[in-house]
């Protein structure tokens, strides 16, 4: 059992580095939307005195379209680092088996959310959403809109096996190394 467990843990620079792109996607998200939104605020207190300065309409649109692709991916980056909020009142109280058990079936509800997010988000993003366009952006599909939705069902599912994985591990007493 334990030389299945060393085999599997081979993989763990994959989730590593699925953690990494998602962060950095965050990261970048965050950037553009500090940058689009000073961008706005300066357009409406210095247009009086910088008239090429203005406040176009679509950065509103584009800000809420990037705060909802970091609130949903930060929450599955949340996952990996057992981050979110849980009840751990009763932890040190409950038998260490019946804690990694209760976690599983924790790990599993999420893990079917996920796969929901995944499957009726993107039902959304390429039906609903590839129909309508923002309404300053002409242009853009709503499609935007929607695709957090399905790309954070699949990094909820992917650190989720991730999460399954230790927790079995637990249960069978190995050694889970935390993640950084």
């Amino acid at each position: 059992m334990e030389k299945f467990f060393k085999t599997m843990d081979k993989v763990r620079p994959i989730y590593d580095w699925v953690y990494k792109i998602f962060l950095f996607i965050c990261k970048i998200l965050l950037i553009a939307d500090i940058l689009i939104t000073s961008y706005a605020v300066a357009g409406r207190l210095l247009h009086k005195w910088i008239p090429f300065l203005s406040d176009p309409a679509w950065t509103e649109e584009i800000v809420l379209t990037l705060m909802s692709y970091m609130a949903v991916l930060s929450a599955a980056l949340a996952i990996r680092r057992g981050a979110h909020i849980r009840m751990t009142a009763f932890d040190r109280y409950i038998p260490k088996k019946v804690l990694y058990v209760s976690d599983i079936i924790a790990d599993v509800a999420v893990m079917v959310l996920g796969f929901i997010m995944l499957f009726y988000g993107w039902k959304y993003t390429t039906t609903l959403g590839a129909r309508g366009k923002y309404i300053s952006i002409t242009w853009l599909s709503k499609f935007w809109m929607y695709f957090p939705v399905p790309l954070a069902g699949i990094a909820m599912i992917v650190f989720e096996i991730e999460s399954l994985y230790n927790n079995v591990k637990k249960i069978c007493g190995i050694q889970v190394e935390e993640v950084k």
